[in-house]
């Protein structure tokens, strides 16, 4: 019989995929992980299996928590146009406001691992769907509450503004709030 945990599975996750999304995948060392969670690296591997499983589990928080954003400031009361430009600022002011410009995990995964870690991949690009998703049903409530035209095709209109957001927290890395609010303002016009 095993020794029982002594931690919390949620709160480790949320501690790699904090230092994941900082370090990168391939940066971040089983050393990193056990300083990060409090967790001997004995205990986490038995616990998780490997750091590659660890890592799944952090990008699938994340996607997670991406999705409870987006939907809270995506459906406050508002316009379309109001309500995406909240949760693009909201985005920025999380990339820009940290103690290190990070960027967005899922862009960091994709550039870092895109093409040789399709699970990695993957996910991303579920993380990526969602969000064209939730752009889309905005949208079209918008269509429905007379703020967005009908000519406006939901689904077209929705890939275009995650195109947009991929981009821009790969340039918050490098970019200042002034240029990357006039990215979203541009992104926005056609509302």
């Amino acid at each position: 019989m095993g020794r029982p945990k002594s931690f919390e599975p949620d709160v480790v996750i949320a501690r790699a995929m904090e230092t994941f999304w900082t370090k990168g995948y391939g940066d971040t060392s089983p050393a990193d992980l056990a300083e990060a969670t409090g967790v001997p690296k004995g205990s986490l591997y038995h616990s998780f299996g490997s750091k590659r499983q660890l890592f799944a589990k952090a990008l699938d928080l994340y996607g997670r928590m991406g999705a409870e954003i987006a939907e809270d400031l995506l459906f406050r009361p508002g316009t379309a146009k109001e309500c995406l430009r909240a949760y693009f600022v909201a985005l920025l002011d999380m990339d820009l406001d940290g103690p290190v410009r990070r960027g967005c995990l899922a862009q960091n995964t994709i550039t870092e691992l895109g093409g040789r870690d399709e699970a990695a991949a993957r996910a991303v690009h579920r993380m990526e769907e969602r969000t064209v998703e939730l752009f889309a049903a905005r949208i079209e409530q918008g269509r429905r509450n007379g703020d967005v035209g009908r000519q406006v095709d939901a689904k077209e209109q929705a890939l275009y503004l995650q195109t947009v957001l991929a981009g821009l927290r790969v340039m918050t890395k490098t970019y200042e709030r002034p240029a990357l609010l006039r990215v979203i303002d541009t992104a926005l016009a056609g509302f």
